[in-house]
């Protein structure tokens, strides 16, 4: 139930009151029956196919039964024209998703519904399985969007999650090459270090022997010497 409908496309017969805030015991009083007293088979058709709308106006509850009254030509000529008027006045996207259009071409269509039903009830209870239907395959594509766009949801998650760990790891893999850069830097170093005094080492062991084989040598030469001073003294 609502304060107030709002103008529909859909053709609905005057407001009847069906009941009255009042003062005393009572508190509500009774003026008239939510059904019509006498209805037509027609109107049995249409209420059920498009049930009565309730609302309250100035505390009292009244309803509003959609019109059995057959419809002329101008009738339609005039409920295309009021559907354009209404998708201009609410801004309705002639493309995509909007609600608004989707709520007005629902009234249209039931307004048809409700003038096709008038001239035979058979079409107009067709139609109605056609609207359900259309409206089954509305609800499960926006099912089935809904989960699309969680399950896109989830994976967007998942991947910026994804993306901040491997981000991680390449802030720690870049520490730690800059670590084993240092590392290979400080073994070049001791590297070249141990180089330079392998060959400081070779020049003074080569100047050590060259000095003992420079020492050796003269001895040499002295023990020679000797030798023929003994070999060469007189025989006694």
């Amino acid at each position: 139930m609502v304060n107030q409908p709002g103008n529909s496309l859909v053709k609905y017969d005057g407001a009847i009151v069906v009941s009255s805030s009042g003062g005393g015991k009572k508190g509500k009083k009774q003026l008239a029956p939510l059904e019509k007293a006498a209805t037509t088979k027609n109107e049995d058709f249409l209420n059920s196919i498009l049930p009565p709308r309730e609302y309250t106006e100035n505390g009292q509850l009244l309803v509003q039964y959609v019109s059995p009254t057959p419809a002329t030509r101008i009738d339609v000529i005039n409920l295309q024209e009021e559907l354009e008027n209404k998708l201009q006045i609410r801004r309705a996207r002639e493309t995509g998703i909007c609600p608004f259009r989707e709520e007005l071409y629902a009234q249209c269509f039931d307004e048809l519904i409700r003038q096709i039903t008038i001239n035979c009830a058979e079409r107009g209870f067709l139609l109605v399985r056609v609207r359900d239907e259309i409206k089954m395959t509305i609800l499960a594509y926006q099912t089935l969007y809904e989960s699309a766009i969680a399950f896109g949801m989830r994976k967007a998650l998942q991947s910026e999650q994804k993306k901040s760990d491997m981000s991680n790891q390449i802030k720690e893999l870049e520490a730690k090459c800059s670590e084993l850069e240092k590392e290979v830097e400080t073994l070049q170093i001791n590297i070249e270090e141990t180089i330079r005094k392998d060959e400081e080492e070779a020049i003074k062991d080569e100047k050590n022997h060259k000095d003992k084989v420079a020492s050796y040598k003269e001895n040499l030469k002295d023990y020679k010497k000797e030798l023929e001073h003994i070999l060469s003294a007189p025989q006694k």
